[in-house]
């Protein structure tokens, strides 16, 4: 599909402001202005994020109710129930919230539906199968919860509360909880709308801390340091693809920063398994190593593998975790290529399949687990909203996946008579149907999606946030871009533009990679090593290319770094 290059020209005044003020790179001031940095406090703030800077939570809308019922039942002794999802955002914080509960003392015990067999969020059978025999008393759900309606008056029928933490989409009325703490609420005016669900569960977790040390509490025993559970609301925010702006940038780079410096049992092992031992870990690893390897848990077997492994305190134990993990992302890879394959296959065979605004694909014996995976792949090849769905219990159960500009919560709301259910985000959703509506249900997906777009949007852009040339490349700029990161939605890795490329050499890397060294016309001295990944092996090299699009980046192996190109585009 061919994309349109975009160059970006931010105000020049306000780079030189920037630059001036930072003593930084006009490159790097660049960068600043085009993430729209206006001010010379805000690139303080960009540049050097702190704790500090966090909008603090203390005006999320049942923040308080929640905290008192959880003081009431540490008093009490009550048993408390964690209930939470199961991709990497609920199982962190899932283990967030029994972390700081049981070290505080509370009677606490934690519960993660398996994905084919229970479904998505709390049903009325967890009240009457998990909560009632073990005798809870109050549930706190995380991740999930917001379109628990049933459950919840389940709940409160069996004489048990229920805490809902959520970042999800709120629809037209709220469960019938004892709070309901979203930021998504209609009501809520925190400026917390971004967090994601683990960072939900940590901002009530600074509110209930807040309360406990005005009452107190801490007399008593040692208050924990909440930045110790950073790490995880890292994992968990990376990997739901939240924005990586204020506070989400903020808890996530103090939680990189962790990571790198003291990695708890279970996060260590992953990186071993994941084989990470080169260099610092940054926002990539996790999007691309861990986060698949914790996801796999619940998408080919059951997502407490996962929470185990967070949970557990001992070394060996959080390595053998690990490696099961491996072994189940390496069976999800098999799994996710043979659907892709298929999918595809679909297509070639029924073009008519690529509408001119979405794809809908379906087929009864695609693996649940991978669908969302297929949806994102699809979306990102054709460049539109995709929903992939497979048979679960006579329906149609699925994942669908947008693309920037197309919110893709609003196209399934206006397509709400040809669904049973469906919720999520902007850019991802779940969503179940009956199968005899699935014409209808393609056919209104596109009007609406259609309805929804400017044409240019199905247009891929590239943005380039401003020409570099090779001679201007030097370690101090690539430590400047670092101090950028953490890289995500929101805050993408600076793109950059060269022109008039020589290829000096270049080798293939497995079947997709390619191994290249470059220099540009012009400067013919400086040659700088590049990687090209998804390149196809099967042609050779040009020699010369016109433009390249590139991140820049420190290529760390053996202990050494070198500046390293990493080609997006040519």
């Amino acid at each position: 599909m061919k994309k349109q290059w975009k160059l970006l020209r931010p105000d020049p005044q306000m780079v030189r402001r920037i630059c001036r003020h930072l003593r930084c790179s006009p490159v790097t001031a660049t960068i600043l202005a085009n993430r729209g940095i206006v001010d010379e406090a805000g690139a303080d703030d960009f540049f050097n994020p702190s704790l500090g800077h966090l909008t603090p939570p203390f005006t999320l809308p049942d923040a308080w109710p929640a905290v008192r019922r959880i003081q009431d039942a540490l008093s009490e002794n009550e048993k408390i129930l964690v209930f939470g999802d199961y991709d990497v955002d609920g199982v962190t914080a899932t283990a967030l919230m029994v972390h700081f509960l049981s070290g505080i003392g509370a009677h606490v015990s934690h519960h993660i539906p398996h994905r084919t067999q229970e479904g998505y969020g709390l049903d009325e059978s967890h009240i009457t199968d998990v909560a009632v025999p073990a005798g809870v008393k109050l549930i706190i759900t995380v991740d999930c919860g917001s379109a628990s309606h049933t459950a919840v008056e389940a709940a409160r029928r069996a004489g048990i509360d229920v805490i809902v933490t959520d970042h999800h989409h709120v629809g037209a009325s709220m469960p019938n909880a004892l709070a309901v703490v979203n930021p998504n609420r209609p009501d809520c005016s925190s400026g917390l709308k971004a967090l994601s669900g683990v960072g939900v569960a940590f901002s009530l977790l600074v509110c209930l801390r807040k309360a406990l040390r005005e009452q107190d509490f801490w007399s008593r025993s040692t208050e924990p340091p909440l930045s110790a559970y950073l790490d995880l609301v890292a994992l968990g925010s990376i990997a739901d693809m939240v924005p990586m702006r204020k506070d989400n940038r903020i808890l996530t780079r103090k939680g990189i920063d962790l990571i790198n410096r003291a990695p708890r049992p279970g996060v260590r092992a992953l990186l071993t398994a994941a084989g990470l031992g080169q260099g610092p870990i940054e926002a990539d690893h996790i999007a691309f190593r861990l986060a698949p390897r914790i996801n796999a848990a619940g998408r080919m077997d059951h997502a407490r593998k996962a929470l185990d492994l967070f949970l557990c305190n001992d070394a060996l134990q959080a390595d053998d975790i690990a490696q099961q993990l491996n072994l189940l992302n390496t069976n999800r890879q098999k799994v996710e290529n043979h659907v892709m394959a298929q999918a595809l296959d679909q297509l070639a065979r029924s073009p008519d399949l690529l509408q001119p605004n979405s794809v809908v694909l379906a087929d009864p014996d695609w693996h649940e687990g991978v669908l969302g995976i297929v949806a994102s792949k699809l979306a990102n090849r054709f460049h539109r909203p995709v929903a992939v769905l497979c048979d679960s219990a006579g329906m149609l159960k699925g994942s669908a996946r947008s693309i920037p500009g197309i919110h893709l919560l609003n196209a399934l709301s206006a397509c709400a008579t040809h669904l049973e259910n469906y919720g999520g985000h902007a850019l991802a959703a779940g969503l179940r149907l009956n199968r005899r509506q699935l014409t209808q249900f393609r056919q209104c997906f596109e009007q609406c999606v259609g309805d929804l777009t400017d044409p240019s949007t199905l247009i891929p852009q590239v943005i380039i946030d401003c020409e570099l040339f090779f001679d201007q490349i030097s370690d101090s700029l690539i430590d400047e871009l670092t101090c950028l990161q953490p890289f995500g939605s929101g805050n993408p890795a600076p793109l950059f533009l060269a022109k008039n490329i020589e290829v000096v050499s270049w080798s293939p890397v497995g079947d997709n990679h390619r191994r290249m060294v470059l220099r540009q016309a012009g400067t013919p001295t400086r040659k700088l090593a590049a990687i090209w990944f998804n390149a196809d092996n099967s042609q050779p090299a040009r020699e010369i290319y016109h433009q390249i699009a590139f991140q820049l980046q420190w290529n760390h192996w053996n202990g050494n770094k070198y500046p390293q190109l990493l080609i997006v585009e040519t």
